[in-house]
C-alpha cells in the first residue's frame, strides 16, 4: 500500500478558488505559536470560540496566554454545545456584541467552528440564523475569522459552511457564503492528542466519509476531485495508526491535513446521501454523527456503484492508494474499496456502536423521508428517493442492530 509524506503537500493545495480572498492553511506541530502575529494582522480585540471541554483541555488557557502576549484583547465563549442551535448561537452573538469585537477564533471541533461562524453572520449581518439558510445570503461583510481545529473530523477550518440547527424541529441548516471562510487555519497536530480514543474514532470516520462522499457528488468539479483525493490518501495511510495509537503524533497530523483536504472538497463538491442518514439518526435519536455517517457509508457507496462513473471513481481511488490492482475491473476495485471502508469501521471499534443508532424498524418510514428532504441528498451522484432511503436504513438495521450476517463485496 502506497504512502505519502508530509512535505508533498503544501498550503498552496487548499487554494479554495473563486473565493475573495486566498485562505491560508499552515500545518506543523507547535504552529499555534505563530496565532499571534496572524491575530495582529486582522484585529485588536477577539472573541474565541470555544467548549467546556477544549478549555479543561488547557487549550483555551493556551491560546489566550499567546493571543495577551501580543497585545490582543480576548473575550471568550466556551459554551459551545455539540450541533449547535440558533439558540446556541444566540448567546455567542450576545457575548460578542456586548465586548465590540472584530476579529472571530474558532478552536476546536466543528461545533465550535459552526458556532463562531453562525455568530458571524449575526454579529454582521444582523436577523436570525435561517436568514442565512443556503448560499451567499450575507449582504454585509462578515469580520475576520481564523479557525484551529482540535480534531482531525468535520474539516470545518476549510469551509464557509456553517451547520447550525432549529431549535424546534432540530433541522440542520447549511448557511453558506464566500465571505465566511476562515481567512487564517492553522493546523497543529499537538492539539489533537487531548481527544479521548472515541471522539478521534468518530470524527476519524467523518472525515473519511467527506473524502469518499464529495468525490462522487453531482457537484464535482476538478479541484474538488484533487481535494477529495489526497484527503483519502491521507485518511487511509493514517487512521488505522491513530485508532492504534492515539499518542503518534505524526499519523494525527496526516489525519488533520487529510480532514482539512476533505473540508475543501466539500466546500467545492458538497456531500451526498449517507450524510442525509446521518441527519435525521442524530436530530431523532441524539447518534453521535460520526457513528450514524460510518455506519451509513458502505451501504451508500454500494448503492452508488451501481453506477456506472462513480464505480470509476471509487476504483481509481482504489487503485491510487495501492489497494486494488493497475489492472483490477472497475467493479472489483470499487468493491475493494467498499470493504476497506468497512474494515477501518472495525478498527475504529464504531461496528461495536451498534446499539448506538437507537432506532426501531417501525421508524424506517419515517426516517427515510427526513432523510430524503435532506439537502445533501439531491447531490448524491445516483438519484435516491424516500424508497431507496427504506431500503439502506432497513439494511442498516438488520446488519448493526439485528446483528444479521451480510454477504461481504467479493473481490
Amino acid at each position: 500500500m502506497s504512502t505519502l509524506s508530509l512535505e508533498e503537500f503544501s498550503n498552496d493545495s487548499f487554494f479554495v478558488g473563486e473565493m475573495p480572498a486566498k485562505q491560508k492553511v499552515l500545518f506543523g506541530e507547535g504552529i499555534i505559536s505563530t496565532l499571534g502575529h496572524h491575530a495582529n494582522l486582522l484585529g485588536n480585540h477577539a472573541l474565541l470560540v470555544s467548549d467546556t471541554g477544549i478549555k479543561a483541555a488547557g487549550h483555551v488557557g493556551k491560546v489566550i496566554r499567546i493571543l495577551e502576549d501580543s497585545g490582543i484583547k480576548v473575550t471568550t465563549f466556551d459554551e459551545s454545545i455539540e450541533n449547535p442551535t440558533e439558540s446556541s448561537v444566540s448567546k455567542c452573538v450576545a457575548v460578542a456584541r456586548e465586548s465590540k469585537i472584530d476579529l472571530i477564533i474558532g478552536l476546536g471541533g466543528g461545533s465550535s467552528m459552526d458556532t463562531a461562524k453562525g455568530c458571524n453572520f449575526l454579529l454582521t449581518n444582523g436577523g436570525k440564523m435561517e436568514d442565512f439558510w443556503g448560499v451567499g445570503k450575507a449582504l454585509h461583510p462578515l469580520l475576520p475569522l481564523i479557525a484551529i481545529p482540535t480534531t482531525a473530523g468535520t474539516g470545518s477550518e476549510c469551509q464557509s459552511f456553517a451547520l447550525i440547527s432549529q431549535d424546534e424541529t432540530h433541522v440542520k441548516m447549511a448557511c453558506g457564503d464566500p465571505k465566511a471562510l476562515p481567512l487564517i487555519t492553522l493546523l497543529d497536530p499537538e492539539l489533537t492528542l487531548s481527544q479521548p480514543s472515541s471522539v478521534t474514532a468518530c470524527t476519524g470516520i467523518d472525515a473519511l466519509a467527506h473524502a469518499l462522499e464529495s468525490a462522487v457528488t453531482l457537484k464535482r468539479c476538478e479541484l474538488s476531485a484533487r481535494h477529495a483525493k489526497i484527503a483519502f490518501q491521507l485518511l487511509n495511510q493514517s487512521l488505522p495508526s491513530v485508532f492504534d495509537d492515539p499518542n503518534n503524533t505524526n499519523a494525527r497530523g496526516v489525519a488533520l491535513l487529510g480532514a482539512s483536504h476533505a473540508g475543501a472538497a466539500i466546500e467545492q463538491s458538497m456531500l451526498g446521501a449517507a450524510h442525509s442518514m446521518a441527519n435525521p439518526l442524530t436530530a431523532k435519536y441524539g447518534t453521535v454523527h460520526g457513528i450514524a455517517v460510518g455506519l451509513s457509508l458502505p451501504w451508500v457507496m454500494k448503492f452508488n456503484s451501481e453506477d456506472s462513473e462513480c464505480q470509476k471513481i471509487y476504483s481509481d481511488l482504489a487503485r491510487t492508494v495501492g489497494l486494488a490492482e493497475s489492472n483490477s475491473s472497475d467493479s472489483e476495485g470499487s468493491a475493494i474499496l467498499i470493504n476497506r471502508v468497512e474494515e477501518l469501521l472495525e478498527i475504529a471499534k464504531l461496528t461495536t456502536s451498534r446499539n448506538h443508532l437507537g432506532f426501531e424498524e417501525t421508524a424506517i418510514p419515517e426516517l427515510a423521508n427526513a432523510a430524503a428532504k435532506q439537502w445533501t441528498a439531491g447531490f448524491n451522484p445516483r438519484k435516491i428517493e424516500s424508497e431507496d432511503f427504506e431500503s439502506l436504513y432497513q439494511q442498516l438495521f438488520q446488519f448493526y442492530i439485528k446483528g444479521l450476517s451480510i454477504e461481504k463485496s467479493v473481490v
